[in-house]
């Protein structure tokens, strides 16, 4: 059976693609700014119309146009996306039109002109309270206006009661057409206390067997997959789609897991980071160190230059004196290990901080699915071409030129050294 197709605005590296193919739907087009995150997009889903374009400037119809030519047939099923939203204007005056808040305007402009038949408007739970519920309620009635309704009430939700390892709370718009049956918010999967659920993924559940092989440093030389563990709920994480993503397509591998490459550190942070007590925070860098039962912390992305260049701080290791790699850190955040991202640590982080968790992602489509009536178990899965992984080095002047986009779209980084870690 053909596959429902779904968009992905502002889509990044590809955790909201990643968790909605795993649900059982197409990803028949991905929108984003950055041409490095574009360009990660692409190799992870080569069947996908990839644009790295500023949302502000794409034309429907265009966009249409390629995704009917890219094979893809029939009316758009979901629209997804978390536009970021900064401009929160004095009381009284209207906030959707507020310049710094043209992002989201431009998602509602393309949700009207579409029509999909459902949507998924994601974003901080910030929005939610104080100020800035003016915003949000003005968001709500616009969604309305133009012929949606809105599951109720709203919610924000915790991923870690969705199977991932790591407290990260997103608030959550669900959107039906009216001439559709409305779709509604997915029912937790896990829990910290309740005896008739599952229990909560921790930590340990997720990185356990990476612990007994060092992270490479400067350069990634790789794992051979046969000396990783994918029992309980790492079998979600296996090379080949398993568990929660066994309704993805098949991509090819190497037998190699990438990505298990870690920074530097001084002699001095490799001593503090030993002192610290797993599940408390280390009091020069201020990084939280794991417990091997608990959740992870919320994993964030750095800065870009006109935003003060800062790198997100990274997690410490519960058992090793560093901090997480970028491997460890898809795992925490529900990436399978056949999922790649840029090499270096510094986008690599960037595109799994700036990531939804695939597994909450799945979780909402899986709701959409069951409104749009669709046997998962006669979804066609396919075998993809392979995409030169040579790309995942590309610099930013690079992937700018291979998306003939100027090179300055994303503010340069400005590299600050700090001697924390």
């Amino acid at each position: 059976m053909q596959r429902p197709i779904a968009i992905d605005l502002f889509s990044g590296c590809g955790g909201m693609s990643l968790g909605l193919e795993a649900a059982g739907f197409d990803i028949a087009a991905a929108v984003e700014l950055d041409p490095i995150h574009t360009l990660v997009h692409h190799v992870n889903f080569p069947y996908s119309v990839s644009i790295c374009q500023d949302i502000n400037h794409l034309k429907t119809q265009k966009l249409m146009a390629q995704i009917k030519q890219q094979g893809f047939s029939g009316e758009v099923d979901l629209i997804a996306g978390g536009p970021p939203c900064q401009g929160f204007s004095h009381i009284g005056k209207r906030q959707l039109d507020d310049p710094r808040n043209s992002l989201v305007f431009q998602y509602v402009r393309i949700i009207k002109d579409i029509k999909p038949k459902y949507f998924i408007f994601e974003n901080v739970p910030g929005i939610a309270s104080g100020e800035h519920r003016q915003f949000l309620d003005e968001l709500i009635s616009e969604f309305k206006r133009i012929g949606y309704v809105i599951a109720q009430p709203i919610k924000i939700l915790d991923a870690s009661r969705f199977g991932a390892p790591q407290k990260r709370k997103r608030l959550i718009l669900i959107g039906s057409r009216k001439d559709v049956k409305p779709a509604h918010y997915p029912l937790e999967t896990h829990q910290e206390t309740e005896a008739n659920i599952n229990p909560v993924n921790t930590v340990g559940d997720a990185i356990a067997d990476l612990a007994n092989i060092p992270a490479f440093v400067n350069q990634d030389r790789g794992i051979d997959a046969r000396k990783l563990d994918y029992s309980g709920f790492r079998k979600s994480f296996a090379l080949h789609p398993s568990a929660a993503y066994h309704l993805c397509h098949k991509r090819k591998t190497d037998g190699q897991v990438w990505g298990h490459i870690g920074s530097n550190h001084t002699a001095n942070s490799i001593s503090r980071f030993l002192l610290t007590e797993p599940g408390t925070v280390e009091k020069t860098s201020r990084f939280f160190k794991l417990s091997p039962s608990g959740l992870c912390n919320t994993l964030r992305a750095g800065t870009s230059s006109d935003r003060g260049a800062h790198t997100a701080p990274r997690p410490i290791h519960y058992r090793e004196p560093r901090c997480i790699t970028i491997r460890e850190a898809a795992r925490l955040h529900t990436f399978p290990d056949w999922f790649q991202f840029h090499r270096t640590i510094w986008h690599g982080f960037r595109e799994i901080g700036n990531a939804v968790i695939p597994m909450l992602s799945k979780c909402l489509g899986d709701e959409i699915i069951e409104c749009l009536n669709i046997d998962v178990n006669t979804l066609e899965i396919r075998e993809l071409p392979e995409i030169d992984s040579q790309y995942l080095t590309y610099n930013m002047g690079q992937a700018s030129a291979y998306w003939d986009v100027p090179y300055d779209v994303i503010a340069k980084r400005k590299r600050v050294i700090k001697n924390v870690a």
